[in-house]
């Protein structure tokens, strides 16, 4: 097996350990079924808010595939992303909060260990299909920042739309694969491209535990029909409009079934950890009915219409069927998480920012968390920094601003007057947000 590249700016004992981890794991013999780690297959659909699944109440979307998932998983109804992309891939991928890594919009910063990088030490194959979005300077895009290329990042084979350029990631979409720009696939639709690749990728490697990330293009703008969609001609399928919205996540969840109809099909469903969520809220143009009434998107806002997911995690024969929890879930969980799954501790310098929820996905009570921190400091068009501590019912701002989450989720009137258990709350959450600071 080819070594991937390790990144030069990690520390030089860290370098070693993973030279020497990555030598160790490239001579493992196949292992069979259930007596291996799990694979771990980590799904993230793109500006895809809570509200888009009917499992959580979406009435005009059909998700059939994804509300089955957690119909035979675990349900999270309380997981938060930051309220922007890049950001929440970064928090993501390296489990730490965005003030002790995040330099630019569309950056991973070199020196950064992933969850990645983790997975080869423990012997697993990587792969990413689906957005990057990380590897810094794109020709015309606004910024212009050093990030990270796929391989050097700790996967070993990659399928990406955006990493050193853009155009279109749907129709006729151009894609660099394992490195290699390519020309545009005309005639092709890029997230069934993505799945192929997915698809093929879990068939070469089913006999040895892997890592598959998909970073999904869908439901990400332009809206623009999907193959399903019916009366399209050629020129529409480039038109961008709003109405295509619900087409999209239609698709996404076929997308997402294809994938797990691979797994189970290849035997590996009680052998595969799968993790569906959305890496921030909804885009703004786009109001969901629901049936508790219609449902604005909030992306890039501070609000949770900006940072409340989907979670769904099935694991067949561990998770129970249709349970649904409503332990708070942010992103630097997933990393600890993926760890306990596999049964390898974090490393011994990580800040250890998240907290796994392993134990929740197997039905058991786990640790659940008091409290969600989020520094949000996209800089990216006109967001506005900000920084708060919330939980299920009170949020509190670096700027003093207190929130009821019950009965003003859209923020609209911050609390003055506060009860003792106001105070209380706010006390605990400046402490909190006093102790987030780089060290």
């Amino acid at each position: 097996m080819k070594l991937p590249p390790i990144p030069e700016s990690l520390s030089t004992g860290r370098r070693r350990f993973l030279h020497a981890a990555l030598g160790a794991a490239s001579m493992l013999p196949a292992q069979p079924a259930r007596q291996r780690p799990p694979n771990i297959v980590l799904i993230m659909a793109d500006d895809f808010g809570y509200e888009c699944l009917a499992c959580n109440g979406a009435t005009a979307y059909k998700t059939p595939r994804l509300d089955a998932l957690a119909a035979t998983g675990v349900r999270f109804a309380n997981a938060h992303a930051t309220p922007l992309c890049t950001p929440t891939r970064v928090q993501l991928m390296t489990g730490k909060y965005n003030f002790r890594n995040y330099t630019e919009f569309g950056s991973l910063p070199r020196s950064e260990f992933t969850f990645a990088h983790f997975l080869q030490q423990a012997g697993y194959r990587t792969a990413v299909a689906g957005k990057w979005q990380l590897a810094g300077a794109i020709p015309g895009q606004g910024y212009k920042g050093e990030g990270t290329l796929p391989a050097a990042a700790g996967f070993e084979e990659s399928y990406l739309w955006q990493v050193k350029a853009r155009e279109s990631r749907y129709w006729d979409p151009l894609l660099e694969i394992n490195g290699e720009l390519q020309p545009p696939a005309a005639g092709k639709y890029g997230p069934d491209l993505f799945a192929d690749f997915a698809i093929r990728f879990i068939e070469r490697h089913r006999e040895r535990p892997f890592f598959f990330y998909y970073p999904m293009a869908l439901t990400h703008d332009p809206f623009v029909p999907t193959p399903f969609s019916k009366g399209v001609t050629e020129e529409q399928k480039h038109k961008a409009d709003p109405r295509w919205f619900g087409d999209m996540v239609a698709y996404a969840d076929h997308v997402v079934g294809r994938i797990v109809d691979k797994i189970d099909a290849a035997g590996l469903g009680r052998d595969t950890l799968i993790l569906f969520t959305g890496d921030n809220g909804t885009g703004r143009g786009i109001t969901t009915p629901t049936e508790n009434g219609p449902y604005r998107g909030g992306k890039g806002t501070t609000t949770l219409a900006g940072t409340h997911v989907p979670l769904l995690a099935r694991w067949a024969g561990t998770t129970p069927k249709g349970r649904v929890c409503d332990d708070l879930i942010d992103f630097t969980d997933f990393f600890p998480t993926i760890a306990e799954a596999v049964r390898s501790p974090m490393p011994s310098d990580h800040p250890k920012d998240g907290r796994s929820f392993l134990a929740q996905i197997e039905g058991r009570p786990g640790n659940p968390r008091e409290w969600i921190f989020c520094h949000y400091d996209p800089r990216w068009g006109k967001a506005q920094p900000a920084r708060w501590v919330m939980n299920r019912r009170w949020k509190l701002y670096a700027d003093g601003r207190f929130i009821d989450l019950l009965n003003d989720p859209r923020e609209q009137s911050p609390l003055a007057d506060l009860t003792p258990e106001m105070k209380a709350a706010a006390s605990k959450f400046s402490a909190v947000l006093a102790k987030m600071v780089r060290t």
